[in-house]
């Protein structure tokens, strides 16, 4: 991951939004003999006595939930749009393109979750997706007993206490104003999740170009 601290998001808030959402996280692992494990499965977190904690399920007797029983160390990736920047719209076109995207990885052991805790979460996780209306009738306590009965067995709930926090949310903030606006205006243009880029990227504008203050290019030297 990259480090460059020009690449940093300084509030935390705005990370915790941003894995918000995009709950659909990428998990991974590997068993004991490093045989690595993957999955995609949206994600809930909170934040207990200052340590992050982020939850899931999984279903049991696959290849990743094996590999978690044997080896719980566990890498969750939330990833947000992306897009092709090319060099061509820079000021000075003379250099690499490259690609602007937000990503956070959070790493950390997993637990199980025991049959209690499990229908706690599940609760919880169906009422949130189902943007808290409580008629729906797929949330937990309104799906049938039997149904409740056969799928609760098939998954295994599991928690995740971050160890490690890092991301990476690169969006030009190397480029000069005039390149940053190239770029802005081009991404628009294009539309989609482009266009979602340029949205990130107009947040942060006053905050890398403050009125009267001068760029200084070499702060990207390194």
């Amino acid at each position: 991951m990259y480090t460059f601290s020009y690449f940093k998001e300084q509030d935390r808030q705005t990370l915790l939004d941003f894995m918000a959402d995009h709950p659909f996280a990428f998990l991974t692992g590997s068993d004991l003999s490093g045989k690595p494990v993957a999955t995609q499965i949206p994600v809930l977190f909170e934040e207990r006595n200052g340590d992050l904690f982020l939850q899931g399920h999984i279903m049991r007797k696959t290849d990743h939930h094996k590999a978690f029983l044997e080896n719980p160390k566990a890498l969750l990736v939330f990833t947000g749009p992306s897009c092709y920047v090319s060099a061509s719209w820079y000021s000075n076109p003379q250099s690499g393109s490259t690609w602007n995207y937000m990503s956070i990885h959070v790493s950390g052991p997993m637990n199980f979750m025991s049959e209690e805790e499990l229908i706690r979460f599940m609760r919880k996780f169906t009422l949130k997706f189902e943007k808290g209306n409580t008629e729906s009738l797929t949330i937990y306590d309104n799906l049938p007993a039997a149904y409740v009965e056969k799928m609760m067995p098939a998954i295994a709930g599991f928690e995740i206490r971050a160890e490690k926090f890092d991301h990476v949310f690169k969006l030009s903030q190397n480029r000069d104003e005039q390149s940053y606006l190239n770029i802005i205006a081009e991404l628009e243009r294009q539309g989609g999740e482009s266009a979602l880029v340029a949205l990130e990227m107009k947040k942060r504008k006053a905050a890398l170009f403050p009125p009267g203050q001068e760029w200084d290019a070499s702060r990207f030297d390194s």
